[in-house]
């Protein structure tokens, strides 16, 4: 008998960055459970830094963090209550921050934003390897 897995995860949290090792234990375990355990690495990094800049730029912390097992891969998303959208500029890698939305740009496949009606959605997908038979 199949189990019956959500292909959808939800998670509701207020960004900080004592919460952010917890959040990528949360984010390995489910893509363990969909069999995307090469993703987990990348995912987590890329869910680090979009949860970073919640609690860094938005007036207010509360945020929710999303993964959906997709055909080829996985979709995350953070949304927040800030309609500014984040800018990815070339790193000063001297500099103490800015290099997060640089790293991520250079990780995932595809990222992009989404206003809103109570702000923005930030995402990000990451494809799978291509298994051969």
């Amino acid at each position: 008998m199949a189990e019956n897995i959500s292909q959808r995860y939800e998670l509701r949290l207020r960004a900080h960055p004592r919460i952010l090792a917890d959040v990528r234990r949360a984010v390995g375990a489910r893509l363990r459970l969909w069999g995307r355990d090469e993703l987990i690495s990348a995912a987590g990094m890329c869910v680090t830094e979009l949860l970073s800049n919640v609690h860094k730029h938005a007036a207010s912390p509360e945020c929710v963090l999303t993964l959906e097992n997709l055909p080829h891969g996985i979709q995350a998303a953070v949304s927040d209550t800030e309609s500014a959208l984040p800018v990815v500029k070339e790193p000063d890698f001297l500099s103490e921050s800015g290099r997060g939305m640089f790293l991520l740009s250079k990780t995932a496949h595809a990222w992009g934003t989404d206003l809103t009606p109570t702000g923005k959605t930030v995402w990000f997908t990451l494809r799978a390897e291509a298994v051969e038979p």
